[in-house]
């Protein structure tokens, strides 16, 4: 979907892994989270609660909250505005957000 920049080597952004619903996914550590779903062929980020539609990014700059998606246990982040890490731990969700687990 995207091409990767020709940049030299000492640009270049560092090859690292993450897992997107327990399956490894390559990514570039601190490229956009959303830019490396669809790298990956992932066009389907969550499912709404009220009509279950399918929903992706559309914006890429944080103002629709079309890509949200749960980070490392942490539900309804803005995937396009989140930068990867190594081991993230990245779901995709499908409708409304789980209640809060009591301690």
């Amino acid at each position: 979907m995207f091409k990767p920049l020709n940049l030299p080597a000492h640009e270049q952004l560092r090859a690292i892994e993450i897992t997107v619903d327990g399956r490894p996914v390559p990514a570039r550590a601190g490229e956009p989270l959303a830019a490396t779903l669809l790298n990956a062929g992932i066009v389907r980020f969550r499912q709404t609660p009220v009509s279950g539609e399918p929903r992706a990014p559309l914006c890429m700059m944080g103002v629709c909250f079309d890509c949200l998606v749960e980070v490392d246990g942490v539900q309804n982040v803005q995937a396009c505005m989140t930068e990867v890490q190594a081991d993230m731990q990245v779901r995709l969700p499908d409708g409304a957000r789980r209640p809060r687990e009591a301690p």
